[in-house]
């Protein structure tokens, strides 16, 4: 399976970074690769063998997912592993300089070209990383 890994300097302390992450109010703030998408529900049970769920929708009506899947590792402000379907995920927080860099590595699924899913999953922390640092 091929790995796709995205990554951002997050200009926040370690703190802000980490509660934006897992807290599911901001998860719908900062949570969609476009403007036309958004999410309408967010939930965080942050616990290895807890869950999380995320709606997706398009914001005309059109189509609509939950992202969802269930925590295998927590770090607290250092790295966080899931399971969503049949594939995996990581991220890491490391400190830098000025702030804190963020890397998602996960596996890609075969029904897109895995350009269109970095792309999709660059944009989401690129959105996350506007959030935090509005905040």
């Amino acid at each position: 399976m091929t790995r796709i890994v995205v990554e951002k300097l997050v200009r926040a302390p370690i703190a802000k970074v980490w509660d934006a992450y897992v807290t599911p109010d901001d998860i719908k703030q900062w949570n969609a690769a476009s403007d036309d998408w958004h999410t309408t529900a967010s939930t965080v049970d942050l616990r290895e063998g807890g869950a999380f769920s995320s709606r997706m929708e398009a914001k005309d009506g059109s189509f609509g997912f939950d992202f969802a899947g269930t925590y295998t590792k927590i770090v607290p402000h250092k790295h966080i592993a899931y399971t969503f379907g049949d594939r995996n995920a990581t991220v890491d927080f490391t400190p830098a300089a000025d702030g804190v860099t963020v890397r998602v590595a996960f596996d890609a699924e075969s029904e897109n070209d895995v350009d269109m899913q970095r792309d999709g999953w660059q944009a989401i922390l690129n959105n996350f990383a506007r959030h935090v640092e509005a905040k």
